[in-house]
């Protein structure tokens, strides 16, 4: 029992924020009324974010080493949740409320956001980067909502793919 619960890394610096965002976020994404998306459309962009979230989370912070999310050498609950669900739940909401005539102010919203989140992580001591900067991630964030997402929705939406 004592194996799982240093597992879990529940005593990480700064712990209970990226578990209260990831819970919360994902809630939200669940719950929020449908506008642009539906439930199929959501399925599959939690499923495609979250993966990519997983590969990004295992380059840059385990096989770059640029960043390290509470203990360096465990993948704790925090470090789950928040790869798991945050990336995701964003992408959902974002592309919920996404039309042609917001885009630019959804991006920024949006952009602002992820950075937030990720800054408040680094203040509680969650986020501890050594090679990995803001230079890096507000950029990051503002290509994947002004890019990647919206690309994504079309390819879903594509019904010629079906065929």
């Amino acid at each position: 029992m004592s194996s799982l619960i240093k597992n879990l890394d529940l005593h990480a610096q700064g712990n209970w924020l990226p578990i209260s965002v990831s819970l919360l976020l994902f809630l939200f994404a669940l719950f929020m009324p449908k506008k642009e998306i539906g439930w199929r459309e959501w399925y599959i962009t939690f499923g495609v974010v979250g993966y990519i979230a997983w590969i990004g989370d295992s380059l840059i912070g385990r096989m770059l080493d640029l960043v390290d999310f509470g203990h360096p050498n465990v993948t704790g609950i925090g470090e789950f949740l928040s790869y798991s669900f945050i990336p995701s739940a964003l992408s959902v909401m974002y592309l919920n409320y996404l039309k042609k005539t917001n885009k630019w102010t959804l991006v920024i919203i949006f952009t602002i956001i992820a950075t937030l989140i990720e800054w408040g992580m680094r203040k509680v001591g969650y986020i501890k980067p050594h090679g990995w900067s803001f230079y890096i991630s507000i950029p990051l964030y503002f290509v994947v909502f002004s890019f990647f997402l919206p690309l994504h929705r079309k390819i879903i939406e594509d019904r010629n793919l079906e065929k």
